[in-house]
């Protein structure tokens, strides 16, 4: 059986512990990885503590250059890193590919980096005196990725981390390890010092190594909001830098006036799309008013209808199977749970089973009405392709939901009316907002980050918020005496004269 192993230098050795990685489409086990812990962390680190001054040294157009040949790499290699990404997380091959693009996005980002190094410069702060800052690395950071994105979340954390001079260390979810690992190799292809970019795999066991590790000096984490909230308290505690993404539970807002034909074509991919695997799908719309809730409940069901579930190479399918068979459990679990707190179900997606595939982990796209706010279902992250309609009367009842909901990742309003628009926009306490945009992920020159439960942590990801995390600022204050002894003026600190 293929073993998945550590990506560090001199080679990881063999793993007391070992987990299963399984293929989604069949319900098979297709590979077991390696599950480090602290002593093999312990090694990666020494690794990236030797290679790190080195690299910070090296000028930011050379590391931007690495940048250019790892994007170029990674593009040649597009097909078999998006059916390696399908293969262990089930996703179809389209996603997959969506999933390394908007990763290489933030990478192209990165290909400017001499540019967003440059730091700020005062001429004549004092008498003779010059003031300027610079932005140098932390040292050593450490990512903690989830599996619904194995390619986008690391090369969102490692490319901002490396490009501006520090080591990185990547702890992939166990479930999809291989993508991970394949990008640190061709980083190295590329011509990136060794150490600088390592992969090692595990459990708790490892992410409380990272968090405990005296020489990892920034932790990113992208994955529920209970374990951010501890990631970000462990990590903090221990003095280190946190960004810490959690769990969402977005929010669609339809008014009266908006084209519900696009909508429904809009919420089919943001609901369903990647089996609804996303912190940033849209798993709950409100149409307000309830005419506008039967029109738009009529039209869902019949596009519903005509979704395809499929395995992850099917190139007609809408989406695949979920990433293992406990998640499979957990998603059934709360469609019943809907259901028994009294929501309507629409449409059933349990017990779909696809020919020749009956082991895979698959569920059909599942609707419910007339969800309210005070059943467990609408208050947490299902994290499956199940979309709730949640009534509300009027705008300022739409706008009150998400609003007041426990997560603030992201959340859209739909509408030809540009003052309700402007309005929703402006007084949503959301973190990311779509005007007609379903997953308004931003784009990569700015900033990803939720509010509330789903963010823990002052720093965004990505764009100018990711290259503040990954750097600090050192600020200089300089004055050249003129040469003469006992010439020149006494020193007066700017502020003071």
């Amino acid at each position: 059986m293929r073993q998945i192993d550590h990506h560090i230098v001199g080679g990881a050795g063999g793993s007391a512990r070992q987990g299963d990685v399984f293929d989604p489409n069949s319900g098979n086990i297709q590979a077991r990885v390696a599950l480090g812990d602290a002593a093999l962390l312990e090694r990666a680190v020494a690794a990236a503590k030797k290679a790190q001054p080195a690299w910070a040294a090296t000028n930011p157009q050379r590391r931007a250059r690495v940048m250019f040949e790892f994007k170029r790499l990674v593009e040649a290699n597009m097909d078999s890193l998006a059916h390696m990404l399908s293969s262990e997380h089930g996703k179809v091959i389209a996603d997959s590919k969506g999933d390394i693009q908007r990763g290489l996005e933030v990478i192209e980002f990165c290909c400017g980096i001499p540019h967003v190094l440059k730091g700020e410069y005062t001429q004549g702060a004092g008498p003779g005196i010059d003031v300027y800052s610079m932005r140098q690395p932390i040292g050593i950071g450490a990512g903690i990725t989830p599996f619904n994105f194995p390619a986008m979340i690391p090369l969102w954390m490692s490319g901002v981390a490396i490009a501006t001079g520090n080591a990185f260390i990547i702890k992939p979810s166990e479930r999809d390890p291989s993508v991970p690992v394949r990008l640190a190799e061709l980083f190295l292809e590329a011509g990136l010092p060794e150490g600088i970019c390592q992969v090692v795999h595990g459990d708790k066991e490892m992410v409380d190594a990272i968090l405990d590790h005296p020489d990892i000096g920034a932790v990113s984490f992208v994955g529920s909001s209970d374990i951010a909230h501890y990631v970000y308290n462990r990590g903090v505690a221990n003095g280190k830098r946190v960004q810490a993404m959690g769990g969402a539970k977005n929010h669609g807002i339809v008014m009266p006036d908006a084209d519900l034909d696009q909508v429904v074509n809009d919420l089919t991919g943001a609901a369903f799309g990647s089996a609804g695997e996303r912190c940033m799908a849209l798993p709950v719309v409100v149409p307000v008013g309830d005419e506008t809730a039967e029109r738009l409940k009529a039209k869902l069901i019949p596009a519903i209808a005509a979704l395809r579930v499929g395995v992850s190479t099917d190139a007609e399918a809408h989406y695949g199977p979920v990433v293992t068979q406990a998640h499979k459990e957990k998603v059934e679990g709360w469609i019943q749970k809907c259901a028994d707190e009294g929501a309507e179900l629409v449409v059933d997606g349990r017990g779909f089973a696809l020919q020749g595939h009956e082991k895979g982990f698959f569920i059909g796209p599942t609707l419910f009405d007339h969800v309210t706010t005070d059943m467990e279902s609408y208050k947490e992250e299902i994290f499956g392709p199940v979309l709730q309609i949640v009534r509300a009367p009027d705008f300022e009842t739409a706008l009150e939901l998400p609003s007041k909901h426990q997560y603030g990742n992201g959340v859209a309003i739909f509408t030809r009316n540009g003052h309700a628009a402007r309005e929703f926009a402006a007084r949503v306490n959301v973190g990311m907002v779509g005007i007609n945009v379903p997953i308004p992920v931003p784009v990569a020159y700015h900033s990803f980050g939720g509010w509330k439960r789903s963010a823990f942590g002052d720093t965004n990801q990505h764009g100018m918020e990711g290259v503040k995390f990954w750097t600090k600022v050192k600020t200089i204050t300089q004055r050249w005496p003129d040469g003469s002894p006992g010439g020149g003026n006494a020193f007066v600190i700017p502020t003071m004269g």
